[in-house]
């Protein structure tokens, strides 16, 4: 099969991320003699700067990793939870029935910083300095800006000057949006992180002491102290279409810190796949697969038909369970024993019929059902809210900030000489997100839009919970053995991008480019994550290379389709490990930007 570039292989290590600069500093930190974990922190860094339309310092970070040395698999939790002062109470008294997409009223505590410094401690070998100078030395002295950041800028440039001086003070150097292609600088983020250096290495040359300090001066040193005080002080337009202050405070921060957890797993055929729990949508991958276990999609060829209509409405089903069941474990009951059992997956898979189905349609299950109900009678009500033709439609028309643009998701794998495999997926903070604070040269996150201001619900806000995340790493185990690490940006497209990349790679044969290069396809058929949370009813966006046969096939069958050129959807990125220590990487080349590299 044709493919864009070739699978990279190797035995030394593979370092493939969504930019990159990212990824030739991670494998920087490989060939210096680090391992997978000082190349992902160090990569992860180096995203901030050069992809701050998708990633910023004060996001999140979920991955999942394994450790050669201690032969465990773990989930690191770098997602922040919602402020004390987060209360449904509170955000209703503002007069919101959603919370806004940008500003300061949906920041969560920044969970990223801690989560890399406690994968650096527990598991790098490089010290602090190590890992952050290469950022650093971008951000003070520049990168080749990327045409889709000076187009984010460009489109928000009125806004920034109206709204957020701060950031235009940033992102408009002179008053004037960044030439693509050029060099752009962020010095104020650059000697933000030279004080932290500084201050952490004031302790002394030990490496987890200087670790632990930069963990401090974070979350409650001089970076908690700006964050506190520019939230205090300010009200921020967002696209509530007025200015609101936030809740989150300094004791937010000091109170916080990320977490090890146990991956969520289940067994497809010679393969076992793990994933983040269900305070992500990553166990949709999960259920996917349980459902298709009882389906033909292993047989089908590709460029099948079948093959899309089978996945597509599959996912469809365990996206409708994500919304009836999904919330922190922490605060409620995710019945996930029963969601990936066989018995419910055997009877769920019988609605997949050879038409498309335009019905949201959870599952009801023993125990569960006054829930069921009520989510229903959720999404009923705010109908004129989920339909794709109505986008925020609860706003007034001369809102400012209907020209904004989400931001979206970067992501990273490595695989080392050890054995040592980590895939992440770092989000949160973009440029567009919130306003730039001055001291420390990035703004908030805006995760806390994944909540529901309704009552009653596994989504709906409370204090100190983790919202329902889409961003979803992947790990694999293949013949029991650490196999694979993949993930991808693309929101509720996620799950989707990578099960078609997984179900191309084990049923169709093709290796990691291939799977990646051939068309993709996803359905936009269930509420989105994001405000202001629209749905499209039987819909499947795919790119038009799957052939004129293909799409009339799915339209014969109901499926309302949203054509998209070739090469314009996906950012797939994944590495594998042979059980004889081969290694393989691959990238997706549709934006231009990602790149597997190794040796």
């Amino acid at each position: 099969m044709f493919t864009t570039r070739p699978e990279i292989t190797g035995t030394f290590g593979v370092v493939t991320s969504t930019h990159w600069l990212a990824s030739t500093v991670g494998m920087s930190m490989l060939e210096r003699g680090g391992n997978a974990f000082d190349a992902c922190v160090a990569s992860g860094f180096m995203l901030h700067v050069v992809e701050p339309h998708l990633v910023g310092p004060a996001g999140e970070v979920p991955g999942i990793f394994h450790s050669a040395s201690t032969g465990r698999t773990e989930v690191l939790c770098g997602q922040g939870s919602t402020p004390a002062g987060a209360t449904l109470a509170h955000y209703r008294a503002q007069g919101l029935t959603m919370i806004p997409g940008n500003g300061l009223l949906a920041t969560v505590i920044p969970g990223a910083f801690d989560a890399w410094m406690i994968l650096l401690r527990d598991h790098g070998s490089k010290s602090l300095r190590d890992v952050l100078e290469p950022a650093i030395h971008y951000a003070e002295h520049g990168h080749p800006l990327l045409p889709r950041v000076a187009d984010t800028i460009a489109n928000l440039k009125e806004f920034f000057e109206s709204y957020w001086p701060t950031s235009a003070q940033v992102y408009l150097p002179g008053g004037a949006v960044p030439e693509a292609g050029k060099l752009f600088c962020n010095p104020t983020l650059a000697q933000c992180w030279r004080r932290l250096l500084t201050e952490a290495e004031a302790v002394g040359a030990d490496r987890t002491q200087q670790i632990e300090q930069a963990r401090k001066v974070f979350y409650g040193g001089f970076i908690a102290e700006a964050i506190d005080r520019f939230v205090a002080n300010n009200e921020v337009m967002d696209e509530s279409g007025r200015p609101n202050k936030g809740v989150l405070t300094g004791d937010d921060l000091s109170r916080w810190s990320a977490s090890y957890e146990q991956p969520l797993t289940y067994q497809y055929g010679n393969v076992t796949v793990a994933k983040t729990g269900p305070w992500s949508q990553g166990p949709v991958f999960l259920q996917t697969l349980a459902l298709l276990k009882h389906t033909d999609i292993a047989g089908l060829p590709h460029g099948d038909p079948r093959f899309i209509h089978t996945l597509v409405e599959a996912m469809k089903l365990a996206f409708a369970d994500r919304e009836a069941y999904y919330g922190d474990p922490d605060f409620v009951d995710v019945p996930m024993q029963q969601l990936l059992s066989d018995d419910y997956n055997r009877a769920r898979s019988r609605l997949i019929g050879d038409t498309a189905s335009d019905l949201l349609r959870p599952g009801v299950l023993p125990g569960f059902e006054a829930q069921h109900q009520r989510i229903m009678d959720v999404l009923a009500r705010l109908s004129p809210e989920l339909t794709a033709d109505t986008p925020l439609s609860a706003m007034d028309k001369s809102n400012p900030m209907l020209s904004a643009k989400r931001g979206d998701t970067t992501h990273i794998d490595v695989i080392d000489r050890w054995g040592n495999m980590v895939s992440v997926t770092p989000s949160g903070g973009w440029l567009q997100s919130s306003p730039v604070i001055p001291e420390l040269g990035f703004g908030l996150n805006t995760r806390a839009q994944m909540f529901w201001l309704e009552e009653g619900l596994p989504g709906t806000l409370a204090p100190n919970k983790r919202p329902r995340t889409t961003l979803s790493p992947t790990f694999l185990f293949k013949d029991d053995r650490p196999y694979m690490v993949m993930g991808t940006p693309g929101g509720d497209q996620q799950e989707q991008w990578q099960l078609v990349l997984f179900l191309r790679h084990l049923h169709q044969g093709m290796n990691l480019q291939e799977a990646i290069d051939a068309p993709l396809f996803h359905t936009q058929h269930f509420p989105s994550s994001f405000y202001p949370r629209g749905r499209k009813p039987a819909n499947i966006t795919l790119e038009s290379s799957v052939g004129e046969a293909v799409m009339d096939d799915l339209r014969r069958r109901s499926h309302a389709l949203e054509v998209s050129p070739p090469w314009t959807i996906g950012r797939l990125t994944a590495a594998t490990r042979d059980a004889d220590g081969i290694l393989h990487a691959a990238a997706s080349p549709r934006l231009m930007q990602a790149y597997a590299i190794g040796r």
